[in-house]
């Protein structure tokens, strides 16, 4: 599967709006949850973290907390928004830790992963603050 990522939609249908520059995220590193076939990750939910999400993250191997500068990565706080893994949103969400989404941000493919219900369930409501 290709993307084109100046065609990106999210999983409104409208064009995919950035997430976070600051801290930067994506897997392109260019601020949206923008994909193509090498994220193997598959990071495409535009989340705003919560302790909760965090630990949560750190307790299933990825810890999102410490910096990373290697990978351009400064650590997250709760409230920062970042491009995480469906299936890590997924399992956070069985796990009743989902963090609040950024719909207008989050990669239409996530909808290979989770049903737009799940995402809308936990919509982050102040989405343009």
């Amino acid at each position: 599967m290709s993307f084109e990522l100046n065609e990106a939609k999210n999983v409104l249908g409208t064009d995919l709006v950035p997430c976070s520059y600051d801290p930067l995220t994506g897997y392109f590193r260019d601020g949206c949850c923008n994909t193509d076939e090498t994220d193997q990750g598959s990071h495409l939910i535009c989340v705003r973290v919560t302790a909760e999400f965090l630990e949560f993250s750190a307790e299933m191997g990825n810890d999102l907390v410490t910096p990373r500068p290697e990978h351009r990565f400064s650590g997250l706080k709760p409230g920062d928004r970042w491009c995480v893994c469906a299936n890590r949103w997924r399992e956070a969400l069985e796990a009743g830790k989902a963090a609040p989404v950024v719909l207008e941000s989050t990669h239409s493919s996530a909808l290979n992963f989770v049903t737009m219900a799940q995402l809308e369930k936990h919509r982050f409501q102040n989405a343009l603050q």
